[in-house]
């Protein structure tokens, strides 16, 4: 062989080389893409210390103390002040668990249950800027029943079986509490306890008639809060999250929850309007039937 064929044969090879690594870039590039999903960005989450924000006063704060003090199990944890979160907010080495007001429309005239990942908005390193790794609608921000206290144990569960499955999941992470939305397909063996102020007016005697069978109850708000205090088995009771003085556009958040496990076998939410109120609609209350 000589110099000259040689040498050509070595540009070929070279050349191939190049091509190869050019038919792979895209691919590359594509993992590297995905560094900055929210699965990754919460990876650290069981071993980086949560602050539960506290200290506001209140019976809701004292009872996020109690709760968290006897549920939060998937990470490190310690109470702080608003004053501290508001000095360590920017800090990705923890994340904040608080309940807040929250800038997103979905939730506005809402308290929400949140956990965040402490960070700089516009930080050059993506793993330094914050993440809003899940918010749970818990109550109206104005004129609030009470009756977030009662499901405030549920709620904490909620929160962290989601994020559990968020940790392991880019499709849970981005779809949020929806994911829950199929769990209706369980129901069919449980009763289910619905305070009356959670449905919608109306509901008359004849679309009930058809639509409740006998394990589907309608009883006084006091009485379905009494069986989800009281862990009642194999029951779901609900519980609607909406602004007190709801306009045209507020959203609306209907659960079923399970008394006794805490599961989260209902999530719906619509957009409430002068045909839609704030509460299960007919159309909830159908395809809950129908699934039984």
């Amino acid at each position: 062989m000589n110099e000259r064929s040689y040498c050509m044969k070595r540009i070929f090879r070279i050349a191939g080389i190049l091509l190869i690594l050019s038919l792979f870039a895209p691919v590359y590039a594509s993992g590297q893409a995905k560094i900055n999903t929210k699965r990754v960005k919460i990876a650290d989450l069981a071993t980086r210390t949560t602050k539960v924000v506290t200290g506001s006063g209140g019976i809701l704060d004292s009872a996020l103390r109690d709760e968290v003090s006897a549920r939060w199990r998937i990470s490190p944890f310690e109470f702080c002040t608003v004053e501290e979160y508001n000095s360590l907010k920017e800090n990705s080495d923890y994340y904040f668990l608080l309940v807040a007001r929250s800038d997103e429309k979905k939730y506005s005239g809402m308290l929400t249950l949140t956990l965040m990942k402490g960070g700089k908005a516009k930080a050059e390193d993506p793993q330094k800027r914050p993440v809003d790794v899940a918010s749970l609608p818990l109550c109206p921000s104005e004129f609030p029943s009470g009756r977030e206290v009662v499901f405030l144990p549920a709620m904490l569960d909620i929160l962290q079986d989601y994020v559990s499955k968020a940790m392991h999941s880019d499709g849970a992470g981005y779809a949020g509490f929806d994911i829950y939305a199929r769990q209706v397909r369980k129901t069919g063996i449980k009763r289910i306890f619905f305070s009356k102020d959670d449905l919608v007016p109306d509901m008359d005697e004849s679309f009930m008639q058809r639509y409740f069978d006998e394990d589907m109850v309608v009883m006084e708000e006091s009485e379905a809060d009494k069986a989800f205090q009281n862990a009642t088995y194999n029951t779901l009771c609900s519980y609607v999250v909406a602004p007190f003085d709801p306009h045209n556009g507020s959203w609306c958040y209907k659960m079923l929850i399970d008394a006794d496990t805490h599961e989260l076998m209902y999530f719906r939410h619509h957009r409430i309007n002068t045909r839609n109120w704030a509460g299960f609609l007919p159309k909830d209350i159908k395809s809950i039937y129908s699934r039984r």
